[in-house]
């Protein structure tokens, strides 16, 4: 199909960067294969979006290479390359169905499911029987180092380097809703959107604190048709929440919930906001 070849290309281009010497300079890990999404971009309605993939999808926490029944995306070793520059149609096959299959093997539910939550009140699910939702990175490559470890000029240049393609992407996808997890998620993506959200205090989401300010909650709504130098064949429902779910500290149930409700009610909404 047009779509498994397009995405394809995109993973050969991708690996072909995995070749390149920049990549040590970048921290990314140069022998796990890219990552284009987490489940099937074919039948999901919405997309989380996040920053990169974790180093955990390949290692465990003694930085050990998943294997067996463990492993969660394929590495030059488990596909028996030297090199990303042998890579052929079986390799990339092999690539683009670990994305698609993710949630049928063996998920990171430590990091997902807190967000699969989030998005359940729309009855979309990143798991089966649902399989409607999927998550996207910002950056499909995961990196030896935490993104706040990097230095600002990675960031920049690792976001540049990717920001097409995540257009492509969202171009090849039945995708109408994009939920971006975090403060640091919402403003690289506007970054590489050139766009700004609409910003609202979330007075449910404040997270409080002893003996220092609390946090307040913010959400973030609009629309994206264009990402890097690339203009999208339609426009697409961007929603957002300055919270990082899987690390902030003093995320309640209720805040959650109180999240939960409003991508519920924002989802519902968008078959009537793009006729």
């Amino acid at each position: 199909r047009l779509i498994k070849k397009n995405m394809n290309k995109e993973i050969l281009e991708l690996t072909d960067f995995l070749n390149k010497s920049t990549v040590n300079d970048l921290s990314i890990i140069p022998w796990g294969a890219p990552i284009i999404s987490f489940g099937n971009i074919n039948t999901s309605k919405i997309a989380t979006l996040g920053i990169n993939p974790s180093n955990r999808e390949f290692v465990d926490t003694n930085g050990i290479e998943l294997n067996g029944n463990e492993r969660r995306f394929p590495t030059l070793n488990s596909l028996r390359l030297d090199s990303w520059q042998n890579i052929n149609e079986n390799h990339l096959n092999a690539i683009h169905e670990s994305c698609e299959e993710y949630f049928f093997r063996n998920p990171y539910d430590g990091w997902f499911k807190k967000l699969d939550y989030l998005i359940s009140g729309t009855s979309m699910s990143y798991y089966f029987p649902s399989s409607e939702a999927c998550h996207l990175d910002l950056i499909p490559y995961a990196t030896a180092e935490k993104w706040s470890s990097l230095s600002s000029k990675k960031q920049n240049q690792l976001l540049e380097l990717c920001s097409n393609t995540l257009a492509s992407i969202l171009e090849n996808s039945s995708i109408e809703v994009l939920i971006l997890n975090g403060q640091t998620v919402v403003d690289n993506f506007q970054k590489i959107a050139d766009l700004e959200l609409e910003k609202n205090i979330a007075q449910e989401w404040t997270l409080k604190r002893k003996s220092t300010k609390d946090v307040t909650g913010y959400s973030y709504e609009g629309f994206v048709s264009k990402i890097g130098n690339k203009y999208l064949n339609r426009k697409i429902k961007v929603l957002g929440y300055n919270h990082n779910i899987q690390s902030s500290f003093g995320i309640t149930n209720e805040v959650n919930s109180s999240i939960r409700s409003w991508i519920k009610k924002k989802v519902n909404s968008v078959a009537y906001e793009t006729k």
